[in-house]
């Protein structure tokens, strides 16, 4: 069961972003725009491959250091001086790691920018599912309390099929690339059904199969079919042709031997890695409010720790206050950092979503019936108006640091 999170900005998984909205601001400013890849991810691989004894130097810290050194190279190369101001931007995991480095290095960093940045590490991100069900209920972008109905119904009816020994019956019907007969090979089923849904949510209206709209006009229109099975049986056809996915890879075999691979051009077992030693993240399925099955438990996902690294399940939580502790989590003491996130995306739940009158009394932004990190987009025609909105605010706040800045430095 693999974790749902885009990586933009001065370091991720996902590389660099040459285009964007915050590459339109540097050229209205006529800044220099430039971006460092993680450690660890994309070309950035260790030689030695990912041995659990390598990864030991895989971390937000060791990451926000290169940065800090990436940072002064920059203006040696460049003959920067100290007038010259540096803004740093960042959405997901490189957001948390955009607020963070102007945390630790504020006399480097002068503001930060942060899109859906999860700051706030958790063992158990079983909220994540809650918001989940909540947006899919939400009126404004194509929800309905009906669509959550026939979700939570449909993933009953599925498990119940499970387990009364019809495995060969619904493997084939959702496409799956073996029968899921072990306990452990039905739950990676459940997970990537859910994951159809789940994803959908996270980034809504882009780059993904669905809308929440079309998501739940087909699981709510019985004309479709009669039974919400059937209806969840042509979703998930439909996922498979859009996504290009000849077949559901439902083995719990498979996966561990992929996140065991040191070899892997993947950012996979790396991102994995950096959950248990220091984000958690997981996405439970415990709690009554979960939509899904319940049998995505913390345990389920924790035991990969465990078996992969050599790293005790129950040292996880302490491991996670460290984060909590040495970064503010969701309350932290710093200023001149503008934390952006859209109301339907699940990780606003671990991010900055109020402001601080002790800190920073106009620090937040939220939109509204928006996803994931998609204020890093450029504006397009179709955006909603509160996006179109989000992105004026954030294009001010850059424009007043840098004036501000700039007035500091004369005196």
């Amino acid at each position: 069961m693999k974790q749902r999170l885009c990586v933009y900005g001065p370091a991720g998984e996902r590389g660099q972003r040459i285009d964007g909205h915050h590459v339109l601001m540097a050229e209205t400013h006529g800044a220099l725009l430039v971006a460092l890849e993680h450690r660890f991810y994309g070309q950035s691989l260790n030689p030695d491959g990912l041995e659990t004894e390598t990864l030991t130097h895989l971390s937000s810290q060791q990451a926000l250091s290169d940065l800090a050194v990436f940072r002064l190279y920059i203006s040696r190369r460049f003959g920067l001086s100290r007038a010259n101001t540096w803004i740093s931007f960042g959405g997901s995991y490189a957001g948390a790691l955009s607020a963070w480095l102007r945390g630790k290095f504020p006399h480097l960093i002068y503001g930060a920018v942060a899109s859906s940045a999860p700051v706030q590490a958790q063992l158990d991100f079983s909220s994540y599912n809650r918001v989940v069900a909540n947006s899919l209920m939400n009126e404004a972008v194509g929800g309905s309390k009906k669509c959550v109905a026939e979700v939570k119904g449909v993933f009953a009816a599925v498990e119940a099929a499970l387990l009364m020994g019809n495995e060969t019956e619904v493997g084939k019907d959702f496409g799956c690339c073996e029968t899921p007969l072990k306990p452990e090979d039905k739950t990676e089923l459940l997970q990537s059904l859910a994951d159809v849904f789940m994803g959908t949510v996270q980034y809504n209206e882009e780059g993904v199969a669905f809308s929440i709209a079309e998501l739940c006009d087909i699981m709510t229109n019985e004309s479709e079919a009669c039974e919400a099975y059937d209806r969840l049986v042509k979703i998930v056809a439909m996922y498979r042709a859009r996504e290009n996915v000849p077949c559901l890879d439902v083995s719990h075999e498979k996966l561990v031997l992929e996140l065991s691979n040191t070899k892997a051009s993947s950012s996979y077992r790396q991102w994995f890695y950096q959950t248990c030693t220091e984000f958690g993240f997981y996405q439970t399925c415990e709690d009554t409010h979960c939509l899904f099955s319940h049998v995505s438990t913390l345990e389920s996902q924790t035991e990969l720790c465990s078996r992969l690294f050599n790293i005790p399940q129950d040292s996880l939580p302490a491991r996670i206050d460290f984060t909590n502790q040495y970064y503010g989590g969701n309350r932290p003491q710093t200023q001149r950092v503008l934390y952006v996130n859209g109301n339907i995306d699940p990780w606003k739940e671990l991010s900055v979503v109020w402001n601080d009158t002790m800190v920073d009394d106009d620090r937040v932004i939220l939109i509204d019936g928006t996803a994931h990190c998609m204020d890093m987009n450029a504006d397009k025609s179709m955006d909603k108006p509160a996006l179109h909105q989000a992105r004026k605010e954030i294009e001010r706040r850059v424009a007043m640091w840098l004036k501000s800045a700039a007035l500091h430095h004369m005196v």
